[in-house]
């Protein structure tokens, strides 16, 4: 075993559904019955033996023998299908037919095994890459093939078919199953103007679609290939296996040569019981457990946190995660949600709440600015409608001037203090509660009816429901949270204390977030940084891992991070961290038990004591072991 597996992954049938695995299931049981005969002394006669069992070892092993054939001719003695060619040689010219037959059936068997687990931990994706529609539905009723769908196109999806490409919707509502991409498992709400995304299903009523990307590069076939990519960033563990294994395999050449050579040339013994326990060596010391254990563990590693919604780029991350001292979050669309809200509303003299908020919102009603959406925003959540108004101003970066049309009040401003300050008058209350919320790292928008101040908005970047969890998880599995944040110190301390982080850094640029990262990695130790991608590329680039939120709505954080989180959940972040830990425990174990069982067989061989029949079934029951247990990782949880 451990050539390179560069063929496709057959998908995520069951394994008694596999023609090939059936056959080789059926040649073992076949050769292990002749093996117990012949141990019981109940042999083929001569000339059938040596004719029967080589007929059945070209049937069922023709490929390994012709790989290692091809290997003697390069001098390629790394090559583990050389070490069978020489096993099967040597038992037949020791007259053990069964045994040369057992040797090949059980290596064919583990080869196909690893070809399994390696598909296996790899069905998912292909699964979901084979149950995407092939022929595309278009608004008017025509169908085409989905890669002859031009971007722009309107296509139909109707209840309960897969969207086949990303877009937007034009017309119809439904609820979108989006657990394919985000892990999420309850559907979404979709309606005009909302984004879609290809291979997610529509559970409801029909949507009208129009297309924004083609079939080779929607989000999904994006994954696709980054997960398949994860291939080529081979994690330390199996480069070190890959490399020990080119040096491992020769050495034991050169051993079992040895072997033969001392006592019968030095020595004067007899040759055939020597190239017995030599044959027996060579079998023994094939490294297929050991080559198998990484990707086997780290694929199935990789689909479990796909499943979940995290996008994990290669094993070289995985392990990475495994290694992490400080997790560093950004703030905005990380740890909060990005969307201001108005959390305090101060009304001085006679200003009611009521109409504060009506005025305020009529006049921002036009603005497109977050602060002011968010004003008209809480002005409707408390029911109150936003006054009619004219003559609306707007003085970029600063605020608003209009007339309101339903209350007494004129000249209505609103905006920052100092806007307000410019030809009006605040009264030192007004200026007190602006220094609160400041204090507080708000937001203070202040507003102005004709002379005086009439209020003051206190607004605040919402914090995500699951940042204090996540945080709280990362803490309890022994990682460092940092905060890193372009915004205002004082913004940054408010929301380090909501979510109960120490060590919080505010007003920095993004080269100013590569720096501390850099420095923390070098103080403390491997560090991760969570952005969201757009301004947060150095940091991402900088960190041990980067690792990127929102990754659904921009295309720079899936291309530069090495993990991209597809549904938004902080608390993925300790989780891929555990399950990277556990994946690396899992490949010591294995490793640890193939060289252990490899070493007894091995001692055994020089004492003279070892058995080939035995060899082979020690060194395919290790293998299937490593591989039962690599699999289990795709179902993986925290205890």
């Amino acid at each position: 075993m451990g050539h390179s597996h560069e063929h496709a992954p057959s998908g995520g049938h069951s394994v008694w559904q596999d023609r090939k695995f059936l056959f080789l299931f059926v040649a073992v049981v076949v050769v292990v019955v002749f093996e117990t005969f012949s141990l019981l002394g109940v042999d083929l006669p001569m000339p059938w033996a040596p004719i029967f069992f080589g007929a059945f070892i070209l049937v069922v092993g023709w490929e390994v023998l012709w790989e290692g054939l091809k290997a003697l001719f390069k001098l390629r003695f790394s090559s583990i299908n050389l070490l069978m060619l020489i096993a099967v040689v040597g038992a037949f010219h020791l007259h053990q037919f069964p045994e040369a037959a057992v040797v090949i059936t059980l290596y064919a068997l583990g080869e196909k095994l690893e070809d399994i687990g390696i598909s296996r931990s790899k069905s998912a994706l292909d699964d979901l890459v084979s149950s995407m529609p092939k022929v595309v539905t278009l608004k008017d009723g025509s169908t085409l093939p989905i890669e002859q769908v031009s971007i722009g196109s309107t296509v139909l999806v109707k209840p309960g078919e897969m969207i086949p490409l990303d877009g937007v919707v034009t017309a119809g509502r439904s609820a979108v199953d989006e657990a394919t991409i985000t892990g999420e498992p309850l559907p979404k709400d979709k309606r005009v103007d909302d984004v879609v995304y290809g291979g997610t299903l529509n559970r409801l009523g029909v949507l009208e679609v129009r297309t924004t990307r083609s079939n080779m590069d929607t989000t999904l076939a994006r994954i696709v290939q980054l997960t398949f990519a994860a291939r080529s960033n081979r994690s330390h563990a199996q480069r070190f296996i890959e490399r020990f294994a080119r040096i491992y395999t020769p050495s034991v050449l050169v051993m079992a040569i040895m072997l033969v050579v001392i006592p019968v040339v030095l020595m004067g013994q007899p040759f055939d019981p020597w190239f017995r326990q030599a044959i027996t060596i060579l079998v023994i010391a094939c490294p297929c457990a050991l080559v198998i254990s990484t990707p086997v563990a780290i694929y199935s590693a990789i689909g479990n946190a796909g499943a979940k919604g995290a996008v994990i780029k290669g094993g070289k991350y995985l392990e990475a995660l495994a290694g992490l001292k400080v997790i560093s979050l950004d703030k905005t669309r990380t740890l909060t949600h990005g969307q201001p809200v108005v959390e305090d509303v101060i009304t001085f003299g006679q200003t009611t709440e009521a109409e504060l908020l009506g005025c305020a919102a009529g006049a921002e009603l036009f603005s497109e600015h977050p602060l002011a959406e968010a004003i008209v925003a809480r002005s409707r959540a408390d029911g109150h409608d936003p006054h009619a108004v004219e003559n609306f101003i707007s003085t970029m970066g600063k605020g608003v001037h209009a007339d309101c049309l339903v209350c007494d009040h004129d000249a209505i401003m609103v905006g920052k203090l100092d806007f307000i300050t410019e030809d009006r008058k605040a009264q030192p209350e007004a200026e007190k509660a602006v220094l609160d919320l400041q204090a507080q790292g708000k937001t203070a928008i202040v507003v102005s009816f004709a002379s005086e101040v009439a209020g003051v908005f206190g607004l605040t970047d919402r914090l995500r429901e699951d940042s204090k969890q996540a945080v709280a998880e990362i803490k309890a599995i022994g990682l460092l949270p940092v905060m890193l944040t372009g915004d205002n110190q004082k913004a940054a301390d408010e929301i380090a204390k909501q979510v109960d982080i120490q060590q919080a850094y505010g007003a920095l640029l993004p080269e100013g977030k590569s720096a501390r990262i850099a420095a923390l990695q070098e103080t403390i130790g491997p560090t991760a940084h969570v952005g969201d991608g757009v301004n947060d590329a150095p940091a991402l680039a900088t960190s041990s891992v980067g690792i990127a939120m929102g990754a659904l709505g921009s295309d720079t954080a899936i291309e530069v991070a090495d993990v991209a989180l597809m549904n938004d959940d902080l608390r993925l972040i300790p989780y891929l961290v555990l399950l990277s830990r556990a994946t690396l425990r899992r490949i010591r174990f294995n490793t640890a038990l193939a060289v252990v069982v490899k070493f007894l067989f091995l001692l055994l061989a020089v004492m003279g004591k070892s058995h080939l029949v035995l060899a082979i079934a020690a060194d395919v029951g290790v293998t299937l072991v490593v591989i039962l247990t690599s699999l289990q990782l795709m179902r993986w949880k925290p205890a």
